[in-house]
């Protein structure tokens, strides 16, 4: 009896993995398969249960002719969605390999058998760097409750050794601190608030993370993240500065994917455009900045200018 409640169940099941456009399932198949749960059922209760689940919100498909059956139609994902967020995992410098491949069996799971095979096939691990803290899901976790319920956190941070041993920073005391967001910027990055500035963490690096019973100091009320983002490369604080660069026009792509369509831009001379931002104007800007070479040039503050000059002629000195 217990087994006849469940029959809905284990049909929705069924659809749901056994079949898909190229594979309708017959009314004789669906009864075998309840018959191995330990269910029986006839022909007639089969196209009730059926009605029901449509009535439930399941896009059940008919299929005439040689293929006669019954198939399950649109999903909550689609094959092409599916295919991108497993991109997305596989992308991920931030998830280890073992959870990578643990996260793309999940979402194979959100398909039929047959549309998981397609999946697979696509699959591949990327020759890329990875991280080796498994801990990091249950940090970033922990990290989301404590911003939802608006509490403090206290953890543990660390930097690699030659060795591949963790040395802990302040020699292993914990760091408390009011969390703000968790960032992806090739890694997860979490922004905390604490002493009166804005502090990055990698989150790969985090250890030993506790959600504290006591509330989150109030946050500055002007605070943007998406604007705050756009400032920061890769990270690593360094002061705040408006600039002007002029680059060629051939890098608007890449200017526009740095800083946003709400950039000021305006044409300069032929080719050329100049462009005004606000960013954390350190080592790692002048870093991005370099790249580019003769294609960009830094135009403005006359102090951050010097500041790049000098630390370029700084970087070039070590191979003179």
């Amino acid at each position: 009896m217990a087994h006849k409640k469940l029959k809905l169940l284990y049909l929705a099941q069924y659809l749901r993995q056994q079949t898909d456009e190229e594979h309708p399932k017959t009314v004789q198949e669906m009864i075998a398969y309840l018959e191995g749960c330990g269910i029986t059922a006839e022909r007639k209760s089969i196209y009730d249960d059926l009605q029901l689940l449509e009535l439930w919100g399941m896009d059940i498909q008919m299929v005439r002719g040689k293929r006669f059956g019954y198939f399950l139609g649109q999903r909550e994902f689609q094959l092409p969605e599916l295919k991108l967020l497993i991109d997305v995992v596989q992308a991920s410098p931030f998830l280890t390999g073992k959870k990578s491949m643990e996260l793309i069996s999940k979402l194979e799971g959100l398909t039929s058998r047959y549309g998981a095979r397609q999946l697979r096939r696509q699959v591949y691990v990327m020759n890329r760097l990875r991280t080796a803290n498994e801990t990091l899901y249950y940090t970033v976790d922990g990290i989301n409750a404590a911003i939802n319920e608006n509490r403090r956190i206290s953890f543990r941070y660390f930097d690699w050794t030659v060795e591949g041993k963790k040395a802990f920073r302040r020699q292993g005391q914990t760091y408390r601190t009011n969390p703000v967001a968790l960032c992806v910027d090739r890694y997860y990055y979490l922004v905390a608030w604490s002493d009166g500035e804005y502090r990055h963490y990698r989150v790969d690096r985090i250890a030993d993370l506790r959600v504290l019973e006591e509330p989150r100091q109030a946050l500055p009320p002007d605070f943007d993240l998406g604007t705050y983002t756009k400032q920061i490369f890769d990270m690593y604080s360094a002061p705040t500065a408006t600039v002007g660069l002029e680059f060629d026009e051939k890098l608007i792509n890449i200017m526009i994917d740095r800083f946003g369509t709400q950039a000021h831009m305006r044409p300069a001379a032929p080719g050329r455009i100049q462009l005004t931002a606000e960013v954390e104007a350190g080592p790692t800007f002048y870093g991005w900045l370099c790249q580019f070479g003769t294609q960009a040039k830094l135009l403005w503050p006359q102090d951050t200018v010097e500041a790049f000059t000098r630390w370029c002629r700084e970087t070039l000195a070590q191979y003179q």
